[in-house]
């Protein structure tokens, strides 16, 4: 291409570029129904904005990021754009690059679930899903697949790198506050978490840390960094930030702006996690638990669940407090599920509205067919649980096998999903093979819950050497009561490390039959199967006839099992399944162990694909050279 007409390219750009920004300017006082980036503007911006607030928009909001490997270099892209040298130095540039990086991000919320959940093994997709989401499924997924587009992650991690290169931390306020402080840690976890997604889903990825804003930065040879160098980097990376208090714009469009954030400590358990240090991931997961809510702060996981009600011997009346605070209820208050989400808009007009809500759902945007239902593993995943029932009798029952409308074992599913071959909507119109699933009934896109954070910690102690105590945030919740009695007597040499996991039995108390309403923490398989903590069939995997180390090692890959299918019990749909399956695959040195679950999604083996993911290089997707 001659010069001229990448000129041309660029002028174009920016001409787009400056109406969008005019746009920006034009928008009122009031909150606008609208896109999230700009709902920001109303609350620290006046109607005039500093000198030298708006200049730097150019390179940041609007600039797509390059990498130079060829094809992907994208260097005469009409994306592009080459900023002047400007530096961050107002608090209107703190809030307006914010903005601009969660507007990046809202581009990544649908494909951080369908990546997620589509690859795995608890969903199908159906005649009604659409070419893109049929190759996920089939790992068959080429260049011009809209799921596969690593730029879009770039694009995130090059407004990061400006921010982290440009704002002058130093820089203080009338009231001699750190003006970019708290945005700086939040950026830093921005590219942190985008990292850390782009190199699970591609395997070796060109590692760029300053930004690119000419033509010569977007040539430059770039390392190739894997899932170990990633986490190493971004370990070193954030860690100093693990302290700083994330940013508060207070209530956007009805939502509670600390949501849009992702908790340092927790990245960092992630990172550990992924890199094979798991007493590290531990420590940073119960950081983040023991100081969510101010230093030495409570919590629990609660005893919010699915239960069957005592008073039904039919088996059919059902209370579920689970979903609503899991799904819902989208606050950040203290005893609030969920962590992290990417907010996203109303209509699909506003230009960032998810469409998982019409890809899991029948409604009338897809003229009632929905592309996306839970697979055949998941339903036979839950109905092979046990359900444990305290009657008023005082007696633990199992719950009877043959129920039907997926009461079978555990409730979750149940909660969730609403399935009928024969739904009556308005004005009298049936619609076969109804499905709903009402994870996906909001237009925001959720990312971390409270649960997640119990998982993966319990995760890296079993992986540490401790699968008694992962065990026990399973079966009955923890407190300092059961860490003394159920985990430190079986690891006596490590009882100084093991009592830095304080949570003190006045503060954490685990559920009784006695339902006193100052009960607060249970075991997580409680949350669909009933009272676990008294289930006689759920206890501990052991082979006493094993030598010591060999015993440990038992137990350690069948609580793993547990734990694995706890996750998929819990987080079901929610665009985590794929992930937990690699990263279990890679530590048992296993591809079949990822292999055989997806093949077997459906029921019966798929032996071409089995054979296909057998291979871990099909495992990911690909940045063509």
């Amino acid at each position: 291409m001659t010069k001229m007409n990448k000129m041309t390219k660029i002028i174009k750009t920016i001409k787009k570029a400056r109406s969008a920004i005019l746009a920006l300017l034009s928008i009122k006082t009031s909150l606008p129904s609208g896109g999230l980036g700009w709902a920001f503007t109303p609350l620290s911006i006046k109607t005039s904005l500093p000198s030298g607030g708006l200049g730097w928009a150019f390179g940041l909001v609007w600039a797509l990021a390059l990498t130079s490997c060829s094809d992907f270099l994208y260097e005469d892209s009409d994306q592009v754009i080459y900023a002047d040298d400007h530096t961050l130095d107002s608090d209107a540039d703190t809030l307006w690059s914010v903005a601009g990086i969660m507007n990046k991000l809202q581009v990544l919320a649908d494909r951080t679930i369908l990546l997620g959940e589509v690859r795995a093994d608890l969903v199908s997709v159906t005649n009604n899903g659409s070419a893109d989401l049929r190759e996920l499924a089939q790992f068959t997924v080429g260049d011009d697949n809209k799921y596969n587009q690593p730029r879009d992650y770039y694009a995130v991690i090059n407004n990061c790198n400006f921010f982290i290169a440009r704002a002058d931390t130093a820089l203080r306020n009338n009231r001699n506050e750190l003006i970019f402080q708290k945005e700086y840690a939040a950026v830093k976890a921005f590219r942190a978490w985008t990292y850390l997604q782009l190199v699970m889903n591609y395997g070796r990825v060109p590692f760029i840390t300053d930004p690119i804003l000419t033509k010569a930065d977007a040539e430059k040879d770039y390392p190739q960094y894997d899932i170990q160098q990633v986490c190493q980097y971004l370990i070193n990376d954030i860690t100093p930030y693990a302290d700083t208090e994330m940013p508060g714009y207070s209530v956007i469009r009805g939502t509670d702006s600390q949501l849009f954030y992702y908790p340092i400590y927790v990245l960092l358990g992630d990172l550990y996690l992924w890199s094979g240090q798991y007493r590290a991931a531990a420590e940073n997961y119960y950081k983040y638990i023991s100081t969510r809510n101010g230093n030495n702060s409570v919590y629990p996981i609660s005893t919010n669940a699915v239960r069957f009600l005592n008073s039904d011997a039919h088996w059919i009346s059902i209370s579920d407090s689970w979903s609503l605070s899991s799904f819902v209820t989208e606050t950040s208050m203290s005893t609030g599920e969920l962590i992290t989400m990417i907010p996203g808009d109303s209509i699909p007009s506003e230009g960032n509205y998810s469409e998982l809500r019409d890809l899991f759902n029948t409604n009338e945007n897809n003229d009632y067919r929905a592309s996306i239902i839970p697979s055949q593993a998941i339903i036979d995943l839950s109905a092979a649980q046990k359900y444990c029932q305290y009657t008023t009798g005082g007696e633990f029952i199992f719950a009877p096998e043959g129920l039907t409308n997926r009461r079978n074992g555990d409730l979750r599913l149940q909660s969730v999903y609403t399935h009928d071959e024969n739904y009556v909507i308005i004005d009298g119109k049936r619609i076969s093979n109804f499905s709903n699933i009402m994870k996906y009934n909001t237009r925001n896109v959720h990312l971390l819950r409270r649960a997640m954070v119990y998982l993966r910690m319990a995760e890296a102690l079993n992986r540490a050497g401790f699968p008694r105590f992962a065990f026990q945030i399973l079966k009955q919740g923890v407190n300092n009561n059961v860490i003394d009695n159920e985990v430190i007597p079986y690891y006596p040499a490590d009882a100084d490390w093991l009592h830095t996991f304080n949570f003190p039995n006045n503060n954490y108390i685990i559920e009784t039959t006695a339902g006193a309403s100052n009960e607060n923490t249970t075991g997580l398989h409680s949350r669909g199967c009933g009272f676990t903590a008294y289930n006689s069939s759920y206890v501990l995997p052991d082979d006493s006839t094993l030598t010591d180390a060999a015993r440990l090692q038992y137990q350690m890959e069948h609580v793993e099992d547990l734990i694995t299918d706890e996750e998929a019990l819990e987080f079901a749909f929610e665009g985590h399944r794929f992930y937990d399956l690699m990263r279990i695959a890679l530590r048992r040195n296993d591809p079949a162990y990822l292999a055989t679950r997806v093949a077997r999604r459906n029921g019966t083996t798929d032996a071409a694909l089995f054979t296909k993911l057998s291979d871990t290089s099909n495992w990911y997707l690909r940045i063509e050279n």
